[in-house]
């Protein structure tokens, strides 16, 4: 029908405005001269007849085109309208709203105060009371589902996210207010609700005015005891009531709830109905009048036609239907205007009052494929047809993703669609259905998909006292308590979330039963990697996770997890130190980390502890033992040993020719870590070392070292002997001498040792230092600081800071090293006795053996015999024996990868590429791909891909790269790019190369199906038990067996005849939660019943096929999943795909699967998981969350087995294994937020930023954070994860930002700096800060953004011009972060005028504030007063006159230096005073030559000026008086403080200090003390005119003095006075102050005395204690007006956030002043910034019972206005409609309800209030203010076409005005 309404709108000439519907409508409510409908069709019809002839022509070819299926369009939102009556079926009961099922698809809602009157009444009651009432039943309890209701549509509204919602009531006074009293006939059938219960019956609302309706208790005993379970009616009781008897003229009516006579109640035409009053529900006879595909056209009750579309035929007689038949029909709805009527002939709505039965459709959720569309309607949606035959529906908006994207043709009948069940249509009994790819994809639809611990993304709904309401789904709301909002408790939870933000949970507890959803915002526990506890069982012994103490007593802690389990952490545990009392340490909702330290499951009893287990600390240095220091041998110097004999820490030797005893430890036998045991293992008594350096002396041992690069950094001079010698940036080798938590300690060959901090030691980031550096490691340092007075140095390790060449020298030139001292170790097992060895020796990599299988072990390892000498063992793991099919005794060639010399084995391989090797020519220096075979810890073996080659690289580019992540360390199988430095094999049988990118890597390539295990299964229990005997079982056989033993993935099961087979977690459960763990559920003992679904071989762990001749040796696969059990119900794992490749291709990007993870690597940062038993995945860590702290530490995050939802990432995973994602499609797109590392800090410019798969990105200084800083990238280091937000995606490297504003918006931070991306987002006059760029010829060019700069002429740089320009780059250096006030903007230059200026910006001067300028200017002044006539003896009296100026000139605040400025007096700031407060800095930090090592004092800006001072001031000063930084705050306005100035015995100080100076001069002449003279009358002059001039600023407190002598009763004086002392911290002198100005003001000076107490006040406040305050206001009271003073106090507790002591305060002032509306509305505001809206709303409804009524107005007006500027605004809205409605002709309301909309609402709100008010009947003079002001927002905000309407709008009310007077 929305169709027939477009193509026909009334009035014929235009379609109508909604706004002008809906006055139309109002109209004809409000008209009270409105003739009937029928009588207004009939005068229609009369009216048109000749017209309709005459247009009959013009129209015939436009109504022929009409199609039969526009008439029969099924209903949309749209078509609903306001008062339409419509029936529904209750779907869902809440606690505060019903669920309305509507025909065709749509549903409504039902507010609890839409049900009836006398049920509203009894609510606000209940609320009143704030307890609940006995005889008050809940929604619940009032209504079920599937109950049919008639309904009348209150609104249609647009919800933030651009949803219609349709707002419903059931109050009978809505739905029967189309029916009068004397319309009223027996037999009619009504619905109704309980009023009240009388003696005899119940008095029913029937929403009938002027009808009191009754229900006899006689006629209600049936009913009651059938449907209520014999209890009595409860008020708000929902019924379908039969009028019996009307008397009175329809004034009485008697009702019945009898079934049988409801049952057959039919509406006839006796009881004269008519289209003005015809009701839902009701059932009429009629007659089938036409009959369409599309449904049938009625008549009934004589005269009126309706509609029945093909959603609500009868099923059973569809296609059976003719003319003139006669049936029976439910009035489903009626249309309030176009009275069209639509009517159900479906069995189920023909017996009036009975519920619907069918409620649901099993199949929700389902997704469905190739689903063939049945019908299409252009205004509502399609219909498709399901598999079982079933009719389907899907609304318009769930056809397509967006409206851009919807296409009409693709949903002609017959095409076919993916689609999936999104819900159940009671009224139409058929499924909704959703073609959204976000709805199909969605993994939560209902609360049975949410498991407890899952992080589920929700938007806020509403905020309130008990917590937060987030929706999570389609229909699925959760609750967050007011505890879990944040980490820390909130105060004003408001100011944080809003409604509509978007947020991300984790769920606490899950009941689907009851649709309960808890959930937590605590951002640990959302990120928590840390394995979580569900139920007792999960806390196993030594577990660590994160709880939240629930409470905090003496005795200890309760700490609750999930699922409300909770665990007690007794006192004794909760610290390492005693902690006397738990309560006043802990507090409740404290997120804590706990180590489980005993469960007990059955009695749910848990004890945990909050000491977690640490790192032990490193081992001390051992100390070996020795004789007194030889003089002989000195430190550094290089001698030749020999050993005596091996220890367990290294080697005693004896120095070489003197045969003096020492000690040569293990470590230092080789600058390689791993070369150190070798040689320590090899070296035997007699041999002798060369070239060893002699490292310390003691009396007990002489310490050696055989580290190549100590020894050749000490013969080539570059190890400094003293602390004298080492300068910062010197470049130093040692060894780690022991390792902390806090650095590492490094010393060097002469004995000098340094501290390497943690924040340096790497350039990545470390957490553990032990895990990068081990203690007699060669380490390369460079020198960052020296304090040589305590003999101390701090080094940095970094790599960036630490080269000494470029990587690939340095690199080949560690390999070199290495494979020389292995050579040598070769030659030393050369020279022993056994034949092993000396074979061993004589092996070197790239040989080819003949070998002979001896065994295949059960990891797959091949080990082979037939060597040489027939006790060596040769072995080839997994990967190198190739998939080949290997059998003991046959004959294989291999190939020698490494010779172990530690373990006596050799490392063989059987690849085909290695053992037929190609010949061909190598050139040196060219680039080859090659796949590493074999890993060492110092270097790797690898093979060219073009001739299998075997080359060996260095795995390290630096003596300090021995850290790796994860993802940066290289597996057996990788590809890697490698750079030829030798063309032929040495002695080492090995090509040397050097690595190149390492982005040039490639994962391992795919191995065959024998390869299919993961290397690090080799100890899976599974298959270690894996049996040798021989089984019968085949695939498909349901078998009965013992659990064995019970591992995180895996549940190993003992089955008949000993066979062992095996239950992945992936078939276990049919549907797995979530965080769950599968495995747990099976116990050890237990028997269960599986079925066997394949076999994996124990030798290849391949599943093999079940024709497979070794599959009755195989380890049988086993499944328990219910479903599996079933006959015929099972699958079997895919044996016929030849890799894993062919495996994983069932797999699409974007696909979500459960994994289960199997451990997490830390070493290459990634979580393994396996999907299946025979599919893995990994999820690398920048995959794993958006998270910080869960990047920190994912491994607290995630539990062993746990069941994970994850994305599949695609084209980007490797081809062995599922790349995975658990924060959904890795997609960088603008807008998208990702995880990156920084790979690059450029300083003044930016970041470059690095993602997975090889993106990059740059994020500029602007973009770093919200607020500007000195040094923006200060905290930025290379491999720091870094939260970003994608700006653009233009080219191939992204823009991106860093600020928490794009990357965190749901935060709501406060943006100190906003984006300038152009000059569209400056605006003239506004207020900046950004980064000087550089100074130009004509100004100082500022940079705004990163394309945006603004130039500041010298002219508005500062006031303190500079004599030469060059001198402005010297104090404005580039990247100094300055703040500007934009004066003008030039577009066309695309330049911005900015000023620097005080007066503009409210900063300080930005070259005063700078100390090198301050001596500058001395030294001007200094050489000014040398040019005067006064000769060089006069020096000491200018001094003493200098002094005395600096009495009188002080440093002014802004706006007094600028009138000085223009006086022309003391333009320059008191040099003296900056000199002394250097000179206090400089006497604190100690001297600057002292200022060094490691206790270096750090101050930003401060050490240049330092620097500069030093030598300059001979003498520091007193010290100054301590300074406010941030002020005094008043309630009075005082713009500006005056700063303290010296006091002026500093100037007599001086003088005193020159007395010896003045003594040892000659006496003066005569002349010279007459000029003396003179020179002192004119300052005398001098300063008697300062005194006099007005403009002048008290600088003592003498002048304060003589000031509040001539001004006693100015309370700004007093405060400045005030204020004067408070800035030197003299408390107590401003007391004084005070009291003195309550003395000295006039009595009759109220307000004056009243601004004196508030400063008193507000200084207690800050400086006091709460007793003196206390005193302070009990007199301010007594001498003030009492609620002034209580004002003022309050507004000082919540402006310094005692929010406690104000909401006592307001509770005394609601006591005391209760008839004054000002405190009601004061602590209303109050409450609502705190974010206690309820609160607020109920000190409002006290508000109205304490206050006058004439006040009642005025309070409801100023309480909606807080709520527009501090709460809710639809509340706001609601309060400001409800006045407006009992008083629609209050013009200032209006206004107030504008101006609020204005400034808090939409433009559409705005013009609706415009629309409605230019409506009203008011005075002329009053409609023209009014359509002035919408005329003039029309003007502002609106289009040229808005303000036309505007004034058409009012010539027309003109015109109506005119002629009303005229007639």
């Amino acid at each position: 029908m929305a169709a027939i309404e477009e193509s026909f709108p009334r009035g014929g000439a235009r379609k109508i405005h909604k706004l002008e519907k809906s006055y139309q409508q109002s109209i004809e409510h409000d008209n009270l001269f409105d003739i009937s409908s029928e009588e207004q069709s009939i005068k229609r019809k009369k009216n048109q007849k000749g017209p309709a002839k005459t247009k009959k022509l013009k129209t015939e070819k436009r109504e022929s085109g009409k199609s039969v299926k526009e008439k029969f369009e099924i209903l949309s939102v749209e078509s609903l309208c306001e008062g339409m009556r419509i029936l529904g079926c209750v779907k869902e009961v809440n606690e505060l709203e019903l669920v309305v099922s509507l025909p065709n698809g749509l549903q409504g809602f039902v507010q609890v105060t839409e049900i009836c009157d006398a049920y509203t009444r009894k609510l606000n009651e209940q609320v009143v009371q704030e307890e609940p009432l006995k005889d008050l039943l809940r929604l619940p309890e009032l209504f079920s589902p599937g109950m049919l209701v008639r309904c009348v549509v209150s609104s249609v509204s647009i919800t933030e996210r651009g949803k219609r919602s349709v707002k419903l009531s059931l109050n009978p006074r809505n739905v029967n207010r189309v029916l009068s009293a004397e319309a009223l006939k027996p037999g009619m059938l009504l619905t109704g609700t309980v009023s009240s219960l009388e003696d005899h019956g119940y008095v029913m609302d029937i929403g009938v005015a002027g009808t009191r309706a009754f229900l006899p208790l006689q006629k209600a005993q049936k009913y009651m005891r059938q449907k209520n379970k014999g209890a009595k009616l409860k008020v708000g009781q929902y019924l379908h009531c039969v009028i019996e008897e009307v008397k009175g003229n329809g004034g009485v009516a008697s009702l019945s709830v009898e079934q049988s006579e409801i049952s057959a109640a039919i509406a006839t035409r006796e009881q004269n109905w008519s289209l003005n009053n015809l009701l839902p529900g009701l059932v009429v006879k009629a007659e089938v009048q036409k009959v369409t595909q599309f449904g049938l056209t009625l008549n009934f009750l004589t005269f009126f036609t309706g509609l029945v579309d093909f959603m609500h035929l009868d099923p059973k007689k569809v296609g059976t239907y003719f003319s003139n038949q006669a049936v029976r029909a439910c009035i489903l709805c009626v249309h309030p205007r176009t009275r069209a009527v639509r009517l159900s002939l479906r069995p189920i709505f023909l017996q009036p009052g009975r519920p619907l039965t069918r409620l649901s459709c099993q199949h929700v959720g389902a997704v469905m494929k190739d689903v063939p569309v049945q019908g299409f309607f252009n205004k509502a949606g399609a219909t498709f047809r399901l598999k079982d035959g079933a009719l389907a529906y899907a609304r318009l908006s769930h056809l397509s993703d967006s409206k851009n994207a919807f296409r009409p043709e693709a949903f002609k009948p017959g095409n076919t669609h993916k689609c999936r069940i999104i819900d159940y249509s009671q009224m139409d009994e058929l499924a909704l259905l959703s073609l959204r790819t976000s709805v199909i994809e969605a993994q939560y639809l209902k609360y049975h998909d949410i498991k407890t611990g899952a992080v589920v993304k929700g938007s806020v709904l509403s905020i309130r006292p008990f917590g937060m309401l987030v929706k999570v789904g389609e229909q699925m709301r959760g609750l967050v308590p007011a505890t879990h909002l944040a980490d820390v408790l909130l105060k004003n939870p408001e100011k944080k979330y809003h409604i509509g933000d978007k947020v991300k949970c984790r769920v606490l507890l899950c009941d689907p039963e009851a649709k309960r959803l808890i959930m937590t915002l605590k951002k640990t526990l959302v990120i928590s990697k840390l394995p979580i506890i569900a139920c007792y069982e999960d806390a196993k012994p030594g577990l660590q996770t994160h709880g939240v103490i629930h409470r905090a007593r003496d005795y200890g802690c309760i700490v609750r997890f999930y699922n409300d389990v909770q665990g007690l952490v007794p006192k004794h545990e909760l610290s390492a130190q005693y902690v006397p009392d738990p309560e006043k340490v802990f507090y409740t909702g404290q997120v804590v980390k706990v180590a489980v330290v005993n469960c007990e499951p059955a009695k749910e009893r848990m004890l945990l502890s909050f000491k977690l287990l640490s790192d032990p600390e490193p081992k001390s240095e051992s100390v070996g033992h020795g004789r007194k220091k030889e003089k002989d041998v000195g430190v550094g110097q290089l001698v030749d040993v020999k050993v005596l004999e091996k220890t367990k820490d290294g080697l005693q030797v004896t120095v070489l020719p003197h045969n003096i005893p020492a000690f040569l430890p293990t470590p230092h036998l080789s600058d390689h870590v791993a070369n150190g045991p070798l040689l320590h293992h090899w070296l035997q008594a007699g041999d002798v070392l060369h070239r060893v350096l002699c490292l310390s002396q003691s009396e007990r041992q002489l310490l050696l070292c055989r580290k190549p690069a100590l020894v050749s950094s000490v013969e080539g001079g570059q190890d400094p002997k003293s602390f004298s010698e080492i300068q910062p940036g010197m470049l130093l080798i040692g060894f780690v001498k022991s390792i902390k938590d806090y650095g590492v300690f490094i010393q060097f060959p002469s004995g000098l040792s340094g501290l390497a901090p943690k924040a340096i030691m790497s350039d990545k980031f470390v957490t553990n230092p032990s895990d990068h550096f081990v203690e007699g490691q060669t380490v390369v340092a460079q020198v960052t600081n020296v304090d040589e007075e305590k003999q101390r140095m701090l080094l940095s390790l970094r790599l960036s800071d630490c080269r000494l060449g470029g990587p690939e020298s340095t690199s080949l030139l560690l390999l070199s090293q290495c494979l020389e001292e292995l050579q040598g170790v070769r030659s030393l097992m050369s020279g022993r006795d056994s034949v092993l060895v000396q074979t061993l020796a004589e092996m070197t990599p790239g040989m080819v053996l003949d070998l002979v299988v001896q065994e295949v072990s059960e990891d797959g390892c091949v080990v082979f015999c037939g060597g040489p000498v027939p006790d060596l063992v040769l072995r080839a793991s997994r990967y190198h024996r190739a998939g080949q099919e290997v059998e003991s005794g046959q004959k294989k060639k291999a190939v020698i990868l490494n010779v172990d010399m530690l373990g006596l084995e050799v490392h063989v391989s059987l690849r085909k590429e290695l053992v037929n090797r190609k010949a061909q020519k190598l050139k040196k220096g060219s680039t080859h791909q090659a796949t590493v075979q074999h890993l060492e810890p110092c270097f790797a073996v690898a093979s060219l891909m073009e001739t299998g080659h075997l080359v060996a690289f260095s795995l390290a580019s630096h003596l300090n790269d021995t850290f790796r992540f994860d993802s940066e360390k290289l597996q057996v199988g990788q590809g890697v790019c490698l750079v030829l430095k030798t063309t032929e094999p040495g002695v080492t049988g090995l090509l040397l190369a050097v690595e190149g990118p390492a982005a040039r890597r490639v994962l391992r390539q795919p191995r065959k199906s024998s390869e299919t295990a993961d290397e690090d299964e080799e100890g899976d229990p599974a298959l270690a038990v894996g049996p040798r005997k021989k089984h019968a079982l085949a695939i498909g056989d349901v078998v009965t067996g013992t659990v064995k033993s019970v591992k995180p993935t895996r549940v190993v099961v003992t089955l008949g005849d000993g066979v062992i087979g095996c239950v992945h977690a992936s078939h276990i459960l049919d549907d797995v939660p979530e965080g769950a763990t599968p495995t747990a559920t099976l116990r050890v003992g237990k028997t269960v019943t599986a079925r066997v679904i394949g076999g994996r071989d124990v030798k290849t762990f391949a599943f093999l096929p079940v024709s497979h001749p070794r599959f009755i040796r195989t380890v049988p696969e086993l499944s328990v999943r219910p479903s599996e059990l079933q006959k015929d119900g099972y699958t079997v794992l895919n044996t016929h795909s030849a890799s894993p490749v062919e495996k994983i291709q069932q797999y699409q990007t974007g696909q979500t699967v459960t994994c289960f993870l199997k451990k997490y690597n830390v070493v290459k940062k990634w979580l393994e998981v396996d999907v299946t038993p025979d599919i893995r995945g990994r999820i690398p860590l920048l995959l794993t969350s958006l998270s910080f702290k869960v990047l920190k530490h994912p491994d607290k995050k995630f539990q062993i087995g746990q069941a994970l939802r994850a994305t599949v990432v695609g084209p980007d995973s490797s081809k062995a294994f599922l790349c995975l994602s658990l924060i959904g499609p890795h997609k960088l797109e603008k807008g998208e937020v990702a995880m990156g590392r920084v790979v690059k800090v450029t300083p003044g410019k930016g970041l470059t930023v690095a993602f997975p798969f090889g993106r990059t990105g740059t994020v500029s200084i602007f973009h770093v954070s919200d607020s500007y800083s000195e040094r923006p990238l200060e905290d930025f280091i290379p491999q720091k994860v870094v939260r970003c937000y994608v700006l653009s995606t233009a080219g191939h490297v992204l823009t991106l930002s860093l600020r928490s504003s794009r990357t965190n918006p749901e935060t709501k931070s406060k943006v100190e700096d906003p984006e300038i991306s152009s000059m569209r987002d400056v605006k003239e006059g506004q207020l900046l800060r950004g980064y000087v760029r550089s100074v130009e010829p004509s100004g100082v060019l500022l940079g705004l953004g990163p394309s945006v700069e603004g130039l500041a002429l010298f002219s508005h740089v500062s006031r303190c011009g500079l004599p030469r320009r060059d001198l402005y780059s010297k104090y404005l250096p580039e990247g100094r972060l300055l703040t500007a006030r934009v004066l003008r903007l030039n577009p066309s230059e695309n330049l911005v005028e900015l000023s620097f200026l005080p007066g503009d910006t409210g900063q300080p001067d930005v070259l005063s504030v700078s100390p090198e300028l301050l001596l500058q200017k001395q030294k001007e002044e200094v050489g000014a007063k040398e040019r005067d006539k006064m000769g060089e003896k006069k020096r000491s009296q200018k001094r003493t006159e200098k002094n005395q100026e600096g009495l009188e000139e002080g440093e002014l605040p802004s706006k007094e230096q600028v009138g000085a400025k223009r006086s022309g007096k003391r333009e320059r700031p008191d040099s003296g005073e900056a000199q002394e407060s250097v000179n206090k800095r400089q006497k604190k930090a100690g001297p600057p030559e002292d200022d060094s090592g490691v206790e270096v004092y750090y101050r930003e800006g401060e050490e240049e000026t330092e620097v500069l001072l030093k030598g300059t001031l001979t003498k520091p000063a007193d010290a100054p008086r301590l300074r406010l930084s941030s002020g005094f705050l008043w309630d009075v306005g005082l713009d500006t403080l005056t700063p303290a100035l010296p006091p002026r015995r500093e100037s007599s100080d001086s003088e005193e200090d020159e007395e010896p100076h003045h003594a040892t001069q000659k006496r003066k002449s005569k002349k010279e003390r007459e000029l003396e003279k003179q020179k002192a009358e004119k300052e005398l002059s001098r300063i008697e005119e300062d005194l006099r001039d007005p403009g002048r600023q008290p600088a003592s407190a003498d002048d304060f003095d003589r000031l509040v002598l001539s001004s006693p009763n100015s309370s700004i004086l007093w405060l400045q006075y005030m204020a004067f002392h408070l800035q030197a911290t003299e408390i107590e002198k401003a007391r004084a102050v005070a009291e003195r100005a309550l003395k000295t003001i006039s009595f009759r000076e109220e307000q004056e005395k009243l601004n004196v107490w508030v400063a008193l006040l507000n200084l207690e406040n800050m400086y006091g204690s709460p007793e003196s305050l206390s005193k302070v206001f009990e007199r301010a009271v007594q001498y003030n007006e009492p609620l002034k003073v209580f004002l003022h106090l309050a507004d000082i507790y919540a402006k310094s956030e005692k929010f406690q002591e104000a909401g006592e305060l307001y509770n005394r002032m609601l006591k005391r002043f209760r008839q004054e509306k000002a405190v009601w509305i004061k602590y209303g505001a109050f409450l609502l910034r705190r974010g206690q809206a309820g609160a607020s709303h109920r000190v409002l409804q006290r508000a109205l019972e304490c206050l006058p009524a004439k006040e009642h107005l005025d309070t409801i007006t100023k309480f909606a206005q807080l709520e527009f500027r501090l709460g809710d605004a639809e509340r706001a809205r609601a309060i400001f409609e409800n006045v407006l409605s009992t008083y629609p002709k209050r013009t200032d309301i209006w206004s107030v309800y504008i101006d609020m909309t204005i400034k808090h609402g939409s433009q559409k709100e705005v013009r609706d209030i415009f629309e409605r008010v230019i409506h009203l009947s008011l005075a002329p003079k009053k409609m023209k203010f009014f359509f002035k002001r919408y005329l003039d927002y029309e003007k502002q905000h609106g289009t040229e076409k808005d303000v036309r309407a505007v004034k058409a709008k009012a010539l027309e009310y003109v015109e109506a005005k005119s002629s009303a007077l005229e007639d």
